[in-house]
């Protein structure tokens, strides 16, 4: 109950920084034409998860508790995206291409059919 209560604690913080962040540089843009506020929420998530990634691994600074809360929680409510960036990161750290490159193919991909799928069932819905 602990761990699902740090997650989700984490996630509604990372959730709500996600929503400032973005319409932070929404405004910044003036409605731009494109998701500017998704795409700076990404890449500072995978900056963030980078580095401390990095400080987890090399110097043991996070106990599983605060991992929980930080990677799984706060990051995953900010952006998945810095979640799935670390992984892919990792395989080709390790040497690992295939997979890493698999990754990339197979969320990218199959991530746009799901939506695209969404879209057709969401019009077989009965209208209210």
């Amino acid at each position: 109950m602990k761990a699902i209560l740090l997650v989700g604690t984490g996630g509604f913080i990372g959730s709500v920084l996600r929503y400032l962040c973005g319409a932070w540089v929404f405004r910044i843009f003036e409605k731009p034409w494109f998701p500017v506020g998704t795409l700076a929420v990404n890449l500072l998530g995978c900056l963030v998860i980078g580095v401390l990634g990095g400080l987890a691994e090399q110097r043991r600074v996070f106990d599983q508790e605060l991992r929980l809360f930080v990677f799984v929680g706060l990051l995953g409510g900010f952006t998945t995206f810095s979640a799935f960036a670390y992984e892919t990161a990792t395989l080709l750290r390790d040497a690992r291409p295939f997979g890493a490159w698999l990754n990339v193919g197979l969320q990218v991909f199959f991530g746009l059919v799901m939506v695209w799928l969404g879209g057709l069932l969401s019009r077989l819905a009965p209208t209210p």
